[in-house]
């Protein structure tokens, strides 16, 4: 979350400082906070000068949400920053008044978090993580490197951490049948609900996984990687997961967006409203390919694909 903290002009006219914060439901990670700290920095707010930043990580834990909203909230901070959509439902039912900016939240206007991508209504706004179309181009990639993969399993999402839209899912399956695949939702809580859902997936041939960006995710990255390993399963997802040993990714760069985060926060602590500041989605994503996991897999990665691809892992 953040907010400005105002200096001596500033405390002459008010008698209390204010305080600013950063709410994200996974864990920590430098990475974020350092992306943040550069955007900041752009638009001149440096903290420890112009700005103070508190920060409340959840690590996933659905029961930490409420009492780290409360605790922000009551700090009366001029915005807060936080992800992902299970926070803003806290937040949401804590204030109506104090600007808040998402990042990781996919379908926020299926979720009812806004009025409308391009005039949010209320008091949130921010960066969108995931839609239909980008899902289909998972699926797409995931089928051109491993063309036997029929049945997809987005199988490590956490309902608790994470919300899925009926209707975004619709859609998502609605794709995957132009590629010949089904895909079905099968939720987990724990690393033992993990490995029964991927040792599920793996009973029949023509399985894959799409690990969906969530914070419940992002913390078992490594069960879920060692799982698909194990029993063969080609796995498409963030970027960290590529590098940890699952096949590909194709993604936004989430060090770079919560570094653009800052150009919202910077226009509200400058007077604009939420309500005016459009939902924006990312524009920029990289290919990554585990070309060592592809070996493991048997697979032969497409040349054309090669061509594209950002980052290669070998």
């Amino acid at each position: 979350m953040a907010a400005r903290r105002l200096g001596a002009a500033g405390r002459a006219a008010a008698a209390r400082r204010r305080a600013n914060g950063l709410f994200r439901a996974g864990s920590v990670r430098s990475e974020y906070r350092v992306g943040l700290h550069t955007g900041a920095r752009t638009f001149g707010w440096v903290e420890g000068t112009k700005i103070r930043i508190d920060y409340r990580f959840a690590s996933g834990d659905p029961a930490l949400y409420k009492t780290y909203a409360a605790g922000l909230v009551g700090l009366a901070p001029d915005a807060i920053l936080e992800s992902p959509a299970p926070a803003v439902v806290v937040l949401r039912e804590q204030t109506h008044t104090i600007p808040i900016v998402f990042s990781f939240v996919p379908d926020p206007v299926g979720l009812g978090f806004v009025q409308s991508l391009a005039r949010p209504g209320g008091n949130i706004t921010g960066f969108s993580s995931y839609d239909a179309p980008l899902m289909g181009k998972w699926l797409q990639l995931l089928k051109e490197t491993a063309p036997r993969v029929a049945r997809v399993a987005a199988i490590v999402f956490n309902a608790d951490t994470a919300f899925f839209n009926p209707g975004l899912k619709r859609e998502i399956e609605a794709v995957a049948r132009t590629f010949g695949m089904t895909l079905r939702m099968a939720p987990v809580h724990d690393d033992a609900g993990i490995e029964e859902a991927v040792a599920a997936q793996a009973l029949k041939s023509g399985g894959g996984l799409i690990i969906l960006p969530d914070s419940f995710n992002e913390t078992h990255r490594d069960v879920i990687v060692d799982g698909a390993d194990r029993h063969g399963l080609p796995l498409i997802g963030t970027p960290q997961f590529a590098r940890a040993g699952g096949l590909m990714s194709y993604l936004y760069d989430p060090i770079a967006l919560h570094a653009q985060t800052a150009f919202y926060i910077d226009r509200i602590l400058r007077g604009a409203s939420p309500a005016d500041l459009p939902v924006q989605r990312p524009t920029k994503f990289s290919l990554i390919i585990n070309l060592k996991t592809a070996k493991a897999l048997g697979l032969t990665v497409p040349p054309s694909m090669l061509d594209l691809t950002d980052e290669v892992i070998e």
